[in-house]
């Protein structure tokens, strides 16, 4: 592990050595009439490649040194007693660099890069140009929001990131803890400076945040309650793990106790009244419409989250055409199970028979949980028959915690740390049981585990020969999309074989058409949360508080919920013309590491791999 010292030191290694190879070019020109191009001077003049992976490797360690969670979740414990800096400086500073490194990216000489330099130098222009587009509309994203903002971050970061192995560490968790006011302080800037330019969440959407916020701050030592806080209970069964005596246990929970009565209380009460008073000024409505220039951010999202330059017109019309394909296909299964009755009566079937649901008990969930571990074990089994690439990083299971599964979504995954300390994670959401039905548990768990994004995430953190930063390049239509179609694939390698297990694969397919439906219906074509609830009750099988959870989420994160569809439309477009044009040669494993072997890539890029592959073949 890099101390923080070391980490600098580093960082100054690798500008000196861009700055060596950024001049080495003129350098030689300027001797060579002195020394005719020597063996000698021939050294000092670094290659375009070498420059380039120099280059690489030094904007990705000055990103992890200037983010203290990145290292975390990195597992680096370099700044492990701090949060990020939310302020507008540290964002315009972070856009200077990013305007300088666009400029140094394109001074390189891509005649002398190998196919793969390439790949990876678009990968990283393309982030960049994306990034610098969104700083227009910078204050018009949600600061704060009900499904993922600052207010769950800190239990859940503690928890889940923040690992005790040593005393330090417990130490930096209780920094952390006096760190939070200030950080607080920071997003209630944000919150105020969107308040004056009128962008604001619905009111709904500040009536959960306000509860998630109260939760966190409940229980002891908030509260005289018998029952621990989460983050008391977590820090007491961190600290209670290392090898201390009583006395200095002791200490460190009386340090604990402090900065949470201290810091943690004050800011989060804080937050509540800035949360409720921000609420009385939110505009009637819920998508994006509403707020300035609205229409021209949605567009802004939409290009971002689909890497593509669909607008919302066009995205609707994808969706209405595969909802109805879907319906079709739905309509077969029907007929395998002999069901009477049209397709509205079989989701009134599917939504309420007590067969597909597991007891909201913990009994029922602590079954939905081996039921799942099962299906992932079974695909675990078959994977190398579909892949040469695997991961060496291991997936659990877990449930989400209490204090935040009322506002989450129903399943989400956490990667692995890069240094082996931390598996990836699966979140399964068991608060409603009724939104979790056994016939899409199959299509959920290779989804968010394997062939899905454990596969993809967890194999691009391992991949050798790309430049770090390569590996965690966000590319929403990538990833959603690769995780939609392993659910497909799924059925290509010989599972659900339970008709309605087949049923719940399409469920979960139609469920990402109807967000292309409700999400531009909500963001472009000023539908209501109502009419857009009303929408997947009807044409889906989900139970109606899957539906709102859903819709909540689309509004506070407008665009996000596109990109799964067409980035799966896209890789099965890719894989079909594959197949048409090698015929015979076609080899799913060659196709499949293709798509992996580079990390995430935006769907233009994705496209000329599997052209260029094809043509290898």
């Amino acid at each position: 592990m890099l101390s923080r010292s070391s980490n600098k030191l580093s960082l100054s290694a690798l500008a000196l050595g861009i700055t060596l190879g950024l001049s080495g070019c003129t350098d030689a020109n300027n001797t060579a009439q002195q020394a005719n191009t020597t063996t000698a001077s021939s050294a000092q003049v670094q290659n375009e490649s070498t420059r380039l992976a120099d280059f690489f490797a030094a904007t990705f360690a000055e990103d992890v040194a200037n983010s203290p969670l990145r290292q975390s979740y990195l597992g680096i414990k370099d700044d492990y007693d701090k949060w990020d800096d939310m302020s507008d400086a540290a964002t315009d500073a972070n856009i200077a660099t990013l305007q300088a490194r666009l400029v140094q990216a394109k001074a390189f000489d891509r005649t002398q890069l190998t196919p793969t330099e390439n790949i990876s130098l678009d990968i990283f222009t393309l982030d960049i140009e994306r990034r610098l587009a969104n700083d227009e509309f910078r204050h018009h994203t949600y600061i704060m929001h009900q499904f993922r903002a600052f207010h769950t971050l800190v239990p859940s970061f503690l928890i889940n990131i923040h690992r005790v192995s040593e005393e330090s560490d417990a130490a930096a968790y209780i920094q952390r803890l006096h760190g939070v006011a200030p950080m607080f302080d920071q997003v209630i800037d944000q919150l105020r400076i969107r308040e004056k330019l009128g962008v604001f969440p619905p009111k709904w959407s500040y009536d959960q945040m306000i509860q998630a916020s109260q939760n966190v701050i409940t229980g002891y030592p908030f509260t005289k309650d018998e029952a621990d806080s989460t983050i008391w209970a977590d820090f007491k069964k961190k600290v209670q793990t290392l090898d201390l005596d009583d006395a200095s246990t002791q200490s460190y929970l009386t340090r604990a106790e402090n900065a949470l009565l201290t810091s943690v209380l004050p800011a989060y009460e804080k937050m509540i009244a800035e949360l409720t008073k921000q609420r009385l000024f939110s505009p009637a409505g819920d998508g994006v419409w509403r707020l300035p220039d609205g229409d021209k951010w949605y567009q802004n999202r939409l290009n971002w989250f689909t890497t593509t330059e669909l607008n919302a017109e066009e995205v609707h019309q994808i969706g209405l055409d595969n909802v109805a394909r879907i319906h079709n296909a739905m309509r077969d299964i029907m007929q395998q199970v002999n069901f009477s009755g049209d397709l509205a009566e079989f989701f009134v079937f599917m939504r309420t028979d007590p067969q597909f649901y597991y007891p909201a008990t913990d009994a029922g969930r602590a079954d939905y949980m081996a039921d799942a571990k099962a299906y992932i074990d079974a695909m675990e089994a078959k994977i190398p028959e579909y892949f040469g690439l695997t991961p060496k990083a291991p997936m659990v299971i877990k449930r989400v915690e209490a204090f935040r599964e009322k506002s989450a979504g129903k399943a989400f995954y956490q990667s692995p740390a890069n240094d082996g300390s931390r598996p990836g994670i699966y979140y399964a959401n068991l608060y409603d049981m009724s939104a979790m039905p056994s016939y899409q548990m199959e299509a959920l768990a290779y989804h968010e585990g394997i062939p899905g994004h454990h596969m993809q995430r967890a194999i691009a953190q391992e991949l050798e020969g790309i430049p770090e930063f390569q590996k965690y390049a966000s590319f929403t239509a990538y990833t959603e999309g690769w995780g939609l179609y392993t659910e497909e694939l799924g059925k290509d390698m010989g599972f659900y074989t339970d008709p309605y297990s087949d049923f719940g694969r399409l469920a979960m397919e139609l469920w990402r058409a109807c967000r292309l439906v409700v999400d531009t219906g909500l963001h472009a074509k000023k539908w209501t949360r109502e009419e857009a609830i009303a929408y997947l009750v009807e044409n889906t099988p989900n139970a109606e508080y899957d539906a709102i959870k859903a819709i909540e989420r689309y509004i506070a994160m407008p665009g996000q919920a596109t990109a799964y569809m067409i980035g799966k439309l896209k890789i099965m477009e890719l894989r079909a013309k594959a197949q048409v044009e090698l015929g015979d040669d076609f080899d799913i494993r060659g196709f499949h590491d293709e798509i992996l072997k580079d990390g995430p890539v935006p769907l233009s890029l994705l496209e000329e791999k599997i052209n260029t592959w094809i043509a290898q073949q």
